[in-house]
């Protein structure tokens, strides 16, 4: 009874799955794929786009500038911080020895700043890639933008 039982059940399910190819076959057979917008109306919407585009550009560029600057600033304060920790290392060591206590916290001081110059001029480095960057950006689709102006323009279809 067991085998029948076997039999009966595979045979559905083989009738199933035959039933499902087929209404797969025919939903796919009768269907058509969605049509794209007219150029007429998609072209003004791609216009719109690539000037908005073009607007973060601009602002992120001025953004980036603006970064550069700080970080530049930083650079500059952190030379000049250095510039004087040396100073009065020679100082301190002239006054109360090389082996100070003076001397070991201005060694340490010397050594924060130095790290502080390392980490300003990396991100001198950072702004100047997201810069250039973002230039490469504004380029691209200021080219798009005049390319989609371009196709409005020669579009023969009415608007």
């Amino acid at each position: 009874m067991s085998r029948v039982h076997q039999l009966r059940q595979s045979l559905a399910a083989v009738a199933f799955s035959g039933f499902m190819m087929v209404g797969a076959w025919a939903q796919s057979s009768n269907t058509t794929a969605p049509t794209p917008p007219p150029d007429g109306i998609q072209d003004p919407k791609d216009i719109h786009h690539d000037r908005r585009d073009v607007r973060r550009d601009t602002r992120d560029i001025l953004q980036d500038r603006k970064d550069l600057r700080n970080d530049r600033k930083d650079v500059v304060s952190d030379r000049a911080d250095l510039v004087n920790d040396r100073t009065q290392l020679r100082s301190d060591v002239n006054r109360y020895g090389a082996n100070s206590v003076q001397a070991h916290a201005d060694r340490k001081e010397i050594r924060a700043d130095h790290s502080d110059l390392v980490d300003d001029n990396k991100g001198v480095m950072s702004d100047q890639r997201d810069l250039q960057k973002d230039v490469r950006d504004r380029s691209h689709d200021r080219r798009d933008l005049h390319h989609d102006r371009v196709d409005r323009n020669h579009d023969p279809s009415p608007k």
